[in-house]
C-alpha cells in the first residue's frame, strides 16, 4: 500500500476533513440489506393474501394458542416454536389478515439481521444479491407469512453459520458468540432434527479443529432451543426415542430414499406431494433448480481464488447437510422443506452471478451482464408466475374449509363441537370445534370415544361421496356437501 493511502487511512481514523462516520459507514452498507428485506415484506403483503386461510399446519399450530379452537392432536415430530412464535397475535385475536402482516413483518425484519451477521465476509453487493436471490423464490414468499417453521429454520441457519464463521476468526467478538447461540436456538425451537442436520458441519468443525469455546455456544443454543421439545418427549410421548421413532414413522420410515424427483415434481407450486406421483413440471419452472448446484460449485471456485474460502465452503457445507435428509431419506417432498439449504447457497450463487458480471474485458463483461441480466428477470418472472398460481390453488382450498364449517353451524354443530374424518382437523379449527381421529398420523381417540362424545355434544363425520362411515355415525342424518357427507348428531338440548 503506498504512503498516502496510509495517510488517508491514518487520517480517517483521527477524523480528518474527509472521514466518514463510522455510524455512516454502517448505515450505507446496511441500506441495501435493509431495501432488499422491506421488498421481500412488501411482496409477501401484496402477492400472499393476507385474507389467505391458514392451512392444515398451521391450525395445528395457531390452535395451541388461539381461544378460537380446542388445541388440535399434536404430533410427535412437530415442535412448539410456531405456537410461541404466533402467540402475541393469536392469542388475541382470531384475524388471519392481522397475524399474516406481523409474520410478513418478522419475515423482513429476520432476513435483514441474518444478512448483516454476513457483512464482512462477503460484499455488502453479494449479500443483497443473495437476500435478493433467496426472498425472490415462490417458496420463500409463499411460506415467509405462514405459521410454519421452515423459513425460521433458514434464517436461524444463516444467521448462525454467519456467526460461527466470525466468532472463529475473532475471538473476541462476543456479539458473533450470542448470534451463534441464538441461531442455533431458533432452528431447534422450530425443528429440532432440522437443526441437527443444518449445523452438523459446524458442529464437526469445531470438534475437529478444537473450538470448545464455539462448540459450547452451539451446543448451548441447540440445547436451548430444544429443551422444551425433549421435556415433552417424556412426559407425553414416552421418551426422546419414542418420539423420535414415532416421528419417522409419521414421516413414512426414514431411511434411504431418494427423493430428488418427487422435489422437482414438488416445484410447480405442491405444498405437499404425498404421494409424489404425475408429470414433472414444465421445464422452465425447474430450470432454476438445476441451475442452482451449478452457481454454487462456480462461486467456491470463484471464492477460492478470492481467498475467501471459508466464508463460502461452509454455507455450502451446511445447505448440502441441511438438504440431505429431505433427498435422500424421505419418501414424499414438499417445497418448504428445503428452504434452509436455498437460504445457504444463495451466498455462493451471488458470489458466481457478481463474478460473472466484473470479469475482465469489455465485450465479455457486456455479454455477461446481458445473460445474468434476463436469466435473472426470466427467473423472476417464473417464480411470480408459479406463487401466483400456488396462492389462487390455496386459497380456494381453505375457502372449502370454511364454507363447510359454516354448513357445520348451520347444522347445529356448534362449539363446543367435535369433528372426525376427511380433513377434520383444518374444518374443526374453522368451525371452533376439536377434533379427533382413530386411526392414522393423528389418531387421539377411540370410536367409542366418539360415540359417547355424541350424547352430550355436537359431533360430525366428514366421509368423502363414496365412502361409508365409521359404524358409530352410519345411523346419523346426513346431508351431501361439497364433495362430502356429513353425518352429525346434535343432541336435543343443543339444537
Amino acid at each position: 500500500m503506498s504512503g498516502s493511502a496510509h495517510a488517508t487511512l491514518r487520517g480517517t481514523r483521527r477524523g480528518g476533513p474527509w472521514t466518514v462516520p463510522r455510524g455512516t459507514r454502517r448505515a450505507r452498507a446496511d441500506g441495501p440489506l435493509a431495501v432488499v428485506a422491506a421488498a421481500f415484506t412488501l411482496a409477501q403483503l401484496l402477492l400472499v393474501r393476507p385474507g389467505m386461510g391458514l392451512g392444515w399446519d398451521e391450525t395445528v399450530y395457531v390452535s395451541q394458542v388461539s381461544p378460537h379452537a380446542p388445541a388440535a392432536f399434536f404430533s410427535a415430530p412437530r415442535a412448539r416454536g410456531v405456537s410461541l412464535f404466533v402467540a402475541p397475535v393469536a392469542a388475541w385475536s382470531s384475524s388471519t389478515p392481522l397475524l399474516r402482516i406481523y409474520l410478513a413483518v418478522l419475515s423482513g425484519l429476520a432476513l435483514f439481521l441474518a444478512l448483516r451477521a454476513w457483512r464482512g465476509l462477503f460484499p455488502v453487493r453479494v449479500l443483497a444479491l443473495a437476500g435478493a436471490l433467496f426472498a425472490s423464490l415462490w417458496v420463500t414468499l409463499f411460506y415467509g407469512p405462514q405459521a410454519m417453521p421452515n423459513y425460521w429454520v433458514a434464517v436461524g441457519a444463516l444467521a448462525a453459520v454467519a456467526c460461527f464463521l466470525r466468532a472463529g476468526a475473532d475471538r473476541s467478538d462476543r456479539a458473533a458468540l450470542w448470534g451463534l447461540a441464538a441461531g442455533g436456538a431458533l432452528m431447534a425451537w422450530m425443528r429440532p432434527t432440522d437443526a441437527i442436520w443444518a449445523t452438523l458441519p459446524l458442529l464437526v468443525l469445531a470438534l475437529s479443529r478444537r473450538h470448545w469455546r464455539l462448540l459450547g455456544v452451539l451446543l448451548t443454543g441447540l440445547a436451548a432451543g430444544a429443551a422444551e421439545w425433549v421435556i415433552e418427549a417424556y412426559v407425553s410421548y414416552g421418551g426422546l426415542a419414542r418420539r423420535l421413532a414415532d416421528g419417522s414413522a409419521i414421516q413414512g420410515g426414514l431411511g434411504w430414499n431418494v427423493a430428488v424427483v418427487d422435489q422437482l415434481r414438488s416445484l410447480g407450486g405442491r405444498a405437499l406431494c404425498r404421494p409424489c406421483t404425475g408429470a414433472l413440471p414444465d421445464p422452465l419452472l425447474t430450470l432454476w433448480w438445476f441451475a442452482l448446484p451449478l452457481l454454487a460449485v462456480l462461486g467456491f471456485v470463484v471464492a477460492v481464488r478470492a481467498r475467501r474460502t471459508p466464508a463460502t465452503l461452509v454455507p455450502l457445507m451446511c445447505g448440502a447437510t441441511a438438504a440431505f435428509p429431505y433427498l435422500f431419506m424421505i419418501g414424499y417432498a414438499a417445497p418448504r422443506f428445503l428452504l434452509p439449504a436455498y437460504a445457504l447457497l444463495a451466498l455462493p450463487v451471488a458470489g458466481a452471478l457478481v463474478h460473472l458480471v466484473t470479469v475482465p474485458g469489455r465485450t465479455l463483461r457486456t455479454v455477461a451482464v446481458t445473460l445474468v441480466t434476463l436469466g435473472l428477470a426470466a427467473h423472476l418472472a417464473v417464480q411470480t408466475a408459479v406463487l401466483v398460481h400456488t396462492v389462487d390453488g390455496t386459497t380456494a382450498s381453505r375457502r372449502a374449509w370454511s364454507r363447510t364449517a359454516a354448513e357445520l353451524h348451520r347444522l347445529g354443530v356448534r362449539p363446543p363441537c367435535l369433528l372426525t374424518g376427511h380433513e377434520s382437523v383444518p374444518v374443526a379449527f374453522y368451525a371452533g370445534c376439536a377434533s379427533a381421529a382413530t386411526s392414522g398420523h393423528n389418531a387421539n381417540s377411540t370410536a367409542d370415544a366418539i360415540a359417547r362424545t355424541a350424547d352430550r355434544t355436537p359431533v360430525a363425520a366428514l366421509v368423502t361421496a363414496g365412502s361409508r362411515a365409521p359404524a358409530y355415525a352410519r345411523h346419523w342424518p346426513s346431508v351431501p356437501f361439497g364433495g362430502l357427507r356429513i353425518h352429525y348428531a346434535v343432541p336435543a338440548g343443543r339444537r
